[in-house]
């Protein structure tokens, strides 16, 4: 009997269009290794694991931070991109995020 996978929990990542190998992946400032810590799919970097983006706080959250009700420690991952054009290196930062 075949049962159905759940939702998988990975997340990819767009390559910036003008992204060429060789390049280093950074997470959260750390780097990664190909085949250990992502996969590479086209222009997509692939991770096994769920990465999250907090993005922008509303009224409430601020005014809760602010009044020291509640702190801002929500997953907040980071997914940079170091890699060379017209000879320099360069950075793409905090690349946008998806789930797998």
């Amino acid at each position: 009997m075949n049962v159905p996978e759940g939702p998988s929990r990975g997340t990819r990542v767009r390559l910036p269009g003008d992204v060429v190998r060789p390049f280093d992946v950074f997470l959260n400032g750390v780097r990664q290794e190909e085949g250990a810590d992502y996969s590479i799919e086209g222009r997509t970097l692939v991770f096994e694991r769920e990465l999250k983006t907090e993005g922008k706080l509303g009224f409430w959250r601020w005014t809760s931070i602010f009044v020291g009700v509640a702190g801002t420690y929500r997953q907040n991952d980071s997914v940079d991109v170091v890699y060379t054009r017209g000879g320099r290196r360069v950075v793409a930062a905090k690349l946008p995020v998806e789930p797998a």
